[in-house]
């Protein structure tokens, strides 16, 4: 099976844009020789790749597949054509809504202490992998784990839950609370970012559930309703120590299970400093 980089890159473009005109401007080539290429992929695979049946193209579920696969060799060719060119191009860290909390600080220093050649980006990808599944990062911390066979994950420490709170709700200057405190006091829902944030209404026991929730993209839209009193959350305590928020009032949770924090990674390495990078998070967390 003869499969190039360009039928990937077509491939990719079309899942993209939606439509071959749209995936050929993307990338500077003619409708029929995407065409052509979209055709003799799915010859090479034996499998028909794109649903062609209505006006906008969608993936076929083996289509999606090697959609996945692609990306993760594209990224992988990328990240080793930019190490031959520069040795020096930062290692990517990954994260949604915190890094380690109050040890992210500690892990950034000794970091850039002992590899002072070695540069590091710390960047926020509000996305379940935190970059990792599109090639934008090398590393992350994840409080969840993805469901995605490329990506190799340990669990590191776990995290207390803490209630996110508006500074004038009744419960806000408690030392701690219940989960039952948060259902029976004002009628605000449960603000929720599905992608990548560890609370759901499965903290409670049925009877006891928030009655309503509201879905947000990431972590600032999550403090800044909370701030002006449209919801209440739940998250790890490395959200709070990352997030201080004027209008926000974090609140120890008594009686909610521990959030794992996990280091993720790609199953074939991105960048020449992964491994000691890992160890160096390591060291920081277990010391």
């Amino acid at each position: 099976m003869d499969v190039e980089l360009r039928h990937l890159k077509a491939l990719a473009a079309i899942a993209e844009a939606g439509t071959v005109t749209a995936a050929a401007a993307r990338l500077h080539m003619t409708q029929p020789a995407l065409s052509r290429t979209l055709a003799q992929l799915e010859t090479r695979v034996g499998v028909r790749l794109v649903d062609r049946s209505s006006r906008h193209l969608a993936l076929t579920p083996a289509g999606t597949t090697l959609l996945g696969h692609g990306q993760a060799i594209l990224a992988h060719l990328d990240a080793a054509l930019a190490d031959t060119r520069a040795v020096s191009r930062p290692l990517r860290l990954g994260y949604t809504c915190a890094v380690l909390g109050q040890q992210t600080v500690p892990l950034l220093r000794s970091w850039r202490r002992a590899h002072p050649h070695a540069p590091l980006e710390v960047v926020r990808q509000d996305n379940r992998t935190a970059g990792l599944a599109t090639g934008d990062t090398d590393v992350a911390v994840l409080r969840t784990v993805p469901d995605d066979p490329r990506i190799r994950t340990e669990a590191l420490y776990t995290e207390d839950r803490v209630a996110a709170l508006p500074d004038d709700h009744p419960l806000a200057d408690r030392d701690r609370v219940r989960l039952a405190d948060l259902t029976a006091g004002p009628d605000l829902p449960l603000a929720l970012w599905p992608d990548t944030g560890t609370a759901s209404v499965d903290l409670w026991p049925p009877a006891r559930r928030p009655a309503r929730t509201v879905d947000v993209r990431n972590v600032d839209e999550w403090l800044n309703l909370i701030a002006t009193g449209g919801a209440f959350g739940v998250g790890a305590a490395g959200t709070a120590e990352s997030h201080g928020h004027p209008g926000v009032r974090f609140v120890p949770v008594a009686d909610a299970p521990a959030a794992t924090v996990y280091l993720a990674r790609p199953a074939h390495p991105t960048h020449p400093h992964t491994d000691a990078f890992l160890a160096a998070v390591r060291d920081v967390v277990s010391g």
